[in-house]
């Protein structure tokens, strides 16, 4: 059976929320989508009041995107990836990836981020899965819609089966690790025999809290 060592990503194994990174990337490559800069902030505070939902809020955040096309995309979350998401990993975070990737375990990343960013993260070498919130695209060009469900507390559990079935691979979950800095993160971190928050705030008494830098 396979050991997995699960990582969420934002405010885990980044420092900052890598969605928010993305559009001041792309305003700093592309200075005319700042014209999105009201409607997706706007987003964000309606979410925030819950006014709509997280895959709503997503949903208009990521207007910005329509107009580019999905090669170009491509490019550019390259370059994203080089010159400012890489930037902002916990040292922390990736030694643990290190060690416990030695130990023989699978390291998988789940996060309610988008996944046509996150798959930059193939970039560090011990990661074996990503598992994002996806995104449509029809024509080359996104539409404005999640496909799915937004990949947040019990999705990223579905989510995670999924894959598991489609890959064939059995788990020993009581020999696995989950780390995350959110208790919506519970499903998960209830799944594993060795469950950790990162930089959390919030308490669970069955939980250790970890102080990554």
């Amino acid at each position: 059976m396979e050991k997995l060592a699960i990582f969420d990503v934002d405010y885990t194994i980044t420092k900052r929320e890598t969605l928010f990174e993305f559009f001041m990337f792309m305003i700093s490559k592309k200075p005319k989508l700042i014209i999105y800069m009201p409607k997706s902030f706007g987003a964000s505070l309606l979410y925030a009041t819950k006014f709509i939902s997280a895959a709503r809020a997503k949903e208009y955040f990521l207007s910005f995107v329509t107009k580019i096309h999905e090669d170009e995309l491509k490019e550019v979350v390259k370059e994203f990836y080089e010159k400012r998401f890489s930037k902002i990993f916990y040292t922390d975070a990736i030694d643990t990836m290190k060690k416990l990737k030695k130990q023989g375990y699978k390291i998988y990343l789940i996060s309610a981020s988008a996944e046509f960013y996150l798959n930059e993260l193939y970039n560090i070498k011990e990661v074996d899965k990503v598992i994002g919130t996806r995104f449509e695209f029809v024509d080359g060009y996104y539409n404005g819609k999640i496909v799915g469900e937004n990949n947040k507390g019990e999705e990223k559990v579905k989510r995670l089966f999924q894959v598991l079935k489609e890959e064939n691979l059995d788990v020993d979950f009581k020999n696995s690790y989950m780390y995350s800095d959110s208790l919506t993160d519970l499903p998960l971190l209830k799944l594993v025999g060795h469950p950790y928050l990162i930089n959390s705030r919030k308490k669970n008494n069955n939980i250790e809290i970890l102080n990554w830098k």
